[in-house]
């Protein structure tokens, strides 16, 4: 029985300094006024508007990172903006490579990465989308 409690014992404090991937904290997003490209040459656009729900009590700032599904090795990057309470991430946060599929319509992934004050994990969500 001493065994068990003590395995029980760890199991909780392993789960307690784990970070939260709970379904909870989720997001969508909307490309906003892109332009439409679909040359395979992405420009540097301001960040879509993220319409974030349930963020983690204690979230200072979210990071955020773009990922092309069909060609996951392109690296169209992100940025991190400050978190303040607001259910909006507005344009003008940051800027990253924009989508541009060459000739056609790619699926877009992002991730959303909610930080405590010292950069902790406390919590990870994902979007996708089509472009365009």
């Amino acid at each position: 029985m001493r065994q068990f409690l003590i395995s029980v014992t760890a199991i909780f404090t392993i789960l307690l300094a784990t970070p939260s991937y709970a379904a909870d904290f989720g997001f969508s997003f909307d490309w906003g006024n892109i332009k439409t490209c679909t040359s395979g040459h992405p420009g540097r656009a301001p960040n879509p508007i993220f319409k974030l729900k349930n963020v983690p009590q204690g979230t200072a700032a979210i990071r955020f990172h773009m990922k092309d599904i069909n060609v996951p090795t392109y690296h169209h990057g992100g940025g991190k903006a400050k978190y303040s309470g607001a259910s909006t991430i507005a344009p003008g946060a940051f800027k990253y490579k924009s989508p541009c599929p060459p000739g056609g319509r790619h699926t877009y992934e992002w991730t959303a990465t909610a930080l405590d004050g010292k950069g902790k994990t406390l919590a990870v969500a994902t979007a996708r989308k089509k472009y365009p």
